[in-house]
């Protein structure tokens, strides 16, 4: 391919990508070391209030925004380092809290326990997920074919619904009288509240993750599925093999790759849960990173918002990302350098 044809093609891709993803991804990591705020002034105010005869006037000190011709409020920007990294880690206080083993005070942090809940996530999905997907992939491959075409669609059903929908729909199945919580209650014979502690709502964020995600891991790995070799298969039937030494020895080996591509996609979607916190209204009881991001961009009670702290944030959900996926990107690496060799 001729150079400018390769740059007609891709250099449209290109600055897109340096537009909407380089570009914003440079102004936050600037932003983290800034920290903007309005500017004040202090004036003195008399306040007078009526009175029977003669009105009472008294004199106060307000600090109150400085405004420009527009009527807008004035800021300024101050370049402060890592003190906003700082103030999300809180560095001090977490190793004082590690070095007593004061578990409990390190998860008042709200970074130490955002980044517990995400990595808890994270990490227990991904195994699920891969090994759901599998499961089902195998199960239909195995099926009639007459009756495939209708699996596949009752499979793909979580996958399709929009992410907050279905997690509004699992919360409705268990919270008060839902559905599910009255047949539990009748089968346990007891009152249940499982909006009500942490633990049981991880376990339904757990749960509903995988019942949402597994369905994208089986179409991947169906389609794996047909491209495996059946003289290799069959080879190994004549050997002996039984179903889970062909399952381990032949069809894992061979989807491997595509079981690297989907822990890189789920790790990096994982790792930004947040339709999961909204959609259970879970922030009372357990946070994740991106959740706290967000946090730090409401308003509050003055209407000021910590863009530093939220952009310091945002860094350090992408180093936590880049962290989890090196080990696959160096397998992906040395398998690339193995198959060109």
């Amino acid at each position: 391919m001729k150079t400018r044809t390769f740059l007609a093609f891709v250099g449209p891709s290109v600055f897109l990508m340096l537009l909407f993803i380089a570009a914003p991804l440079v102004s936050v990591f600037i932003s983290s070391f800034q920290v903007t705020q309005p500017l004040v002034e202090q004036v003195t105010e008399e306040v007078c209030t009526p009175g029977f005869l003669t009105q009472t006037c008294t004199t106060e000190t307000v600090t109150r925004p400085i405004l420009d011709d527009d009527g807008n409020i004035v800021t300024q920007t101050e370049w402060v380092g890592f003190t906003s990294y700082d103030r999300v880690l809180e560095p001090a206080r977490a190793w004082e809290a590690i070095s007593s083993f004061d578990y409990s005070a390190l998860m008042q942090i709200d970074f130490w326990a955002a980044l517990r809940f995400t990595l808890m996530f994270t990490l227990v999905t991904l195994p699920l997920v891969i090994g759901v997907g599998l499961a089902i992939a195998l199960a239909v491959n195995n099926a009639a074919r007459s009756i495939r075409g209708p699996i596949i669609f009752v499979s793909l059903l979580p996958f399709i619904i929009t992410p907050v929908i279905g997690a509004l729909s699992i919360r409705w199945l268990f919270i008060g009288d839902g559905i599910l919580v009255l047949a539990l209650e009748a089968w346990l014979d007891r009152d249940l509240a499982l909006f009500a502690q942490a633990w049981t709502i991880e376990l339904m964020m757990l749960f509903y993750r995988v019942w949402h995600v597994a369905p994208f891991a089986f179409v991947i790995f169906y389609a794996g599925l047909q491209t495996v070799n059946q003289d290799t298969l069959e080879s190994a039937i004549i050997d002996g093999a039984n179903r889970w030494d062909r399952l381990r020895y032949v069809i894992v080996p061979h989807l491997m790759p595509l079981i690297i591509f989907i822990s890189l996609i789920h790790l990096m979607d994982s790792y930004r849960v947040f339709d999961e916190i909204v959609g259970f209204t879970a922030q009372a009881h357990v946070i994740s990173l991106q959740w706290l991001t967000f946090d730090f961009l409401q308003p509050d009670d003055a209407g000021n918002r910590a863009f530093s702290r939220a952009a310091a944030s945002s860094m350090l959900t992408m180093v936590g990302i880049v962290i989890l996926l090196i080990p696959l990107l160096r397998r992906t690496w040395r398998d690339h350098k193995g198959s060109s060799h």
